[in-house]
């Protein structure tokens, strides 16, 4: 196995280099503008590397940016399949009597669990993340423990949540460094975008009367590139935004709180945006799901072959000016047959100025079986 495992090696980074090796630009980032906003963020979320920080970590009240945990909870619960979306759900009356903004749902009615996520993400309804969080945990109180182990779980190490709506709340902080960390997060599940470029929509109710919901996130109409976001506001938090852009294969998220108005929180927000798009670039350089040119071969399997491809995106995060060529290096794991399609097999590195970049575990695309009795003997006849 150590022989194909070597000769795997030299020939998967060759085939990748002739598919897909290209130069990315480097140079010097231009001084940062000056931002009011008490705390700042900017990082880019293919890398999770912060390109600018203010204050990032010092601990506020974040108000709505709290429903991102909250979203990220419940996405996680979706793709898990303990939730589903086409489900009903019942709202309580604890539910239906939430303030603040809301989608006004009716006690004892049942509603689509994606509406009410879709009534969050566009309209921040607290009405629908309070329906949510008892129809996962059982209780506001476990769905909190729950958004709680997630934010250690993170590295989260800068905030305690208390609700699940970000209404005021004794003991309830976060800061710009931990919310740009579960907003990253959360925009890994590709379905929260559909809900994220929506402007406004008409929300039914079962018994037949609409409420119809606004994107609180202005800048997916004012910014080019953005296509998500979450804000906030209470008269403790003041104006706060988490929102993410992207233009080519760069993808930034920035975080601002405490602004002290929405139009100085946006343009702020702009500000950010432009800075990291003037002077930083992001390349995909590991594309998940996409097989190899060279197959694994496995000649101890009945299929001899098999394909593999990188389990996740990976990303290489330059300043803008210099070129860097990208080159790849393939590992695989001592393998034990049988294997099914999407076992782990080895590893991908993308590699420039002979450091690692960004890296991927490697999947087979189908399965790998033992040879039997029969098949060794029919093996035996062919080669006589």
């Amino acid at each position: 196995m150590k022989s194909i495992k070597k000769l795997t090696i030299v020939i998967c980074a060759a085939a990748i280099l002739a598919a897909c090796s290209y130069s990315v630009p480097i140079i010097s980032a231009a001084e940062p503008p000056e931002f009011s906003a008490p705390s700042v963020v900017l990082a880019d979320a293919g890398t999770g590397t912060v390109l600018f920080e203010q204050n990032s970590k010092e601990h506020r009240p974040i108000a709505s940016m709290v429903k991102i945990m909250t979203l990220l909870i419940v996405f996680d619960n979706a793709e898990n399949g303990n939730l589903a979306f086409d489900e009903k759900i019942t709202v309580s009356e604890n539910a239906a009597s939430m303030g603040g903004s809301q989608a006004f749902l009716d006690a004892h009615a049942e509603y689509l669990a994606d509406e009410l996520i879709k009534s969050i993400v566009v309209a921040s309804a607290n009405d629908s993340c309070v329906a949510l969080a008892e129809r996962i945990s059982g209780s506001v109180e476990g769905f909190v423990s729950e958004m709680n182990n997630k934010a250690v779980e993170l590295g989260m190490n800068d905030t305690n949540f208390v609700n699940c709506t970000g209404l005021p709340a004794p003991n309830q902080y976060s800061c710009a460094y931990d919310a740009a960390i579960m907003f990253g997060e959360l925009i890994k599940h590709e379905r929260y975008f559909d809900y994220a470029k929506v402007w406004m929509f008409d929300f039914r109710h079962p018994s037949g009367r609409d409420t119809v919901l606004t994107n609180t996130n202005k800048m997916i109409r004012s910014y080019e590139g953005c296509d998500g976001g979450k804000t906030g506001f209470t008269n403790e938090a003041m104006y706060c935004l988490s929102a993410t852009a992207k233009r080519g294969d760069t993808r930034l998220i920035g975080v601002i709180t405490g602004a002290d108005t929405s139009k100085n929180r946006n343009s702020q927000m702009s500000k950010l945006f432009d800075f990291g798009f003037a002077n930083y670039n992001t390349k995909q350089v590991i594309f998940g799901g996409q097989e190899l040119p060279e197959k694994l071969e496995i000649p101890s399997s009945k299929e001899k072959t098999v394909g593999v491809a990188p389990e996740k995106d990976g990303f290489y995060l330059t300043e803008r000016g210099e070129e860097k060529d990208v080159s790849y290096i393939c590992e695989y794991y001592d393998i034990t047959l049988p294997l099914a399609a999407g076992s782990k097999v080895g590893k991908i590195n993308a590699v420039a100025d002979g450091k690692t970049v960004a890296e991927s575990e490697l999947v087979t695309t189908g399965n790998l079986n033992k040879m039997t009795y029969f098949d060794i003997v029919g093996e035996i006849i062919k080669g006589m």
